[in-house]
């Protein structure tokens, strides 16, 4: 695999393709190399016996800028959750919906036996502030911790240990809420201005989306890459000299291409997948754990936003953990039962997923979230440790890499 390029993409995961896109649009020669057998990175989506389980639980939601202007949602087909959760508070279900997506039941919400009313009141506050400041306004703010950020809201420890630090565990994959207020900003200006979903072909289907007007000869898989430098790529098949080098590997890999790079710290998760012919619930919800036992981050029927989840008469139940450690099945299976309401002894268990290096690690100080993508003279690079710890920070510093290369290019 020797030859030249303008531009080499090393990476195909979903700032990769992002880049490889608009060198595409801007008409630059570019080439991508993927390490795998497939694109996507760490979003996959694999198929068995007639089950879609993803790589670990992840969603898709519809008021990340940068999707639209990538794929076309509506040919994703996407089965909508529900805006809101279920928390188990002892024997009872309460559930809390957002009041913008469903004003039906913002009297329960107001009602519901977590937290205060003033706990609501100062949430709805906070979650709208971020929806309608401008960015940039949020991301000048003064900086600290998630959870820091949630104290000053004057949101009480009930409200914080019963609902939101279980949900954000799920979605940050910090049960410290360590993460920035910067990202935590970002995070809840997402949800209340979207909706999450799941595509009908698993999350597979979005870099399959992303990479469909892309030539397939120009995309090179199963070729790892030994080393990089300014204008130049080795792989085992040979050597590509090229103008720019924008690096878009997952961050460990990053480290080992580029030792110069401080070496970002990873969050990880375990997704247990169950099956069941029963669904435990009947809406596409949330489920989350109120007792403060910080072992499950949450729990969902896929198949009920989802029916092409499952196989025809069965349901597929999703149950994630955030953090290093795995619990075994069976713990998880009895916690399970207390969540749900009911015995789980007639489900199946179909796979355990853990994923070490699910999320970077993004702790303050973020600043304004956006990292620098140019390393050196022709060498770039791009991911979700460039930008926001999320979907959107891949596609989005993808972009931003490659805007970065036509302008070099340009200067040149």
């Amino acid at each position: 695999m020797s030859g030249e390029a303008d531009v080499v993409i090393v990476g195909g995961g979903l700032a990769g393709l992002a880049a490889a896109r608009r060198m595409h649009r801007a008409g630059v020669p570019w080439r991508l190399i993927e390490a795998g057998d497939r694109l996507g990175g760490r979003v996959a989506t694999d198929e068995v016996d007639g089950y879609l389980l993803d790589r670990g639980f992840q969603v898709l939601n519809t008021a990340y800028p940068r999707l639209g202007s990538l794929v076309d949602l509506g040919g994703l087909d996407l089965g909508r959750f529900t805006s809101g959760v279920l928390v188990r508070r002892g024997d009872r279900l309460v559930r809390l919906v957002n009041p913008l997506r469903d004003p039906a039941g913002t009297r329960g919400t107001v009602t519901a036996g977590i937290g205060t009313l003033a706990d609501r009141l100062r949430f709805a506050a906070l979650a709208i502030g971020c929806a309608t400041l401008p960015v940039g306004r949020l991301l000048n703010a003064p900086e600290t911790t998630s959870e820091a950020a949630l104290r000053r809201a004057g949101l009480s420890d009930a409200f914080i240990e019963e609902l939101l630090r279980p949900f954000l565990s799920g979605v940050l994959l910090d049960r410290e809420l360590a993460t920035s207020s910067h990202v935590l900003a970002m995070i809840l200006r997402s949800f209340a201005r979207g909706r999450i979903g799941l595509p009908a072909r698993g999350m597979g289907a979005l870099p399959r989306a992303i990479a469909a007007p892309l030539p397939a000869e120009l995309i090179e898989l199963d070729t790892p890459v030994a080393e990089v430098a300014p204008g130049r790529v080795r792989t085992g098949a040979g050597e590509l000299t090229c103008r720019a080098v924008v690096v878009a590997v997952d961050p460990p890999a990053a480290a080992t291409l580029l030792p110069q790079l401080h070496r970002v710290r990873m969050h990880g998760c375990t997704t247990y997948y169950h099956s069941t012919d029963a669904p435990p619930l009947a809406e596409p919800i949330l489920l989350l754990d109120g007792e403060r036992r910080e072992l499950v981050a949450n729990t969902v029927v896929l198949s009920n936003a989802v029916p092409s989840y499952a196989p025809a008469g069965r349901h597929l139940v999703a149950t994630s953990v955030a953090g290093p450690q795995a619990p075994p099945e069976p713990v998880i299976r009895r916690e399970l039962d207390r969540l749900y309401g009911r015995s789980t002894a007639d489900w199946t268990h179909l796979t355990t997923v853990s994923i070490p290096d699910a999320l970077p690690a993004a702790p303050p100080p973020q600043g304004r979230l956006r990292k620098p993508v140019v390393l050196a003279d022709g060498l770039f690079i791009a991911g979700d440790h460039r930008d926001s710890p999320s979907i959107q920070g891949a596609l989005a510093s993808g972009w931003r890499a490659a805007g970065a290369v036509l302008a070099a290019l340009r200067l040149s």
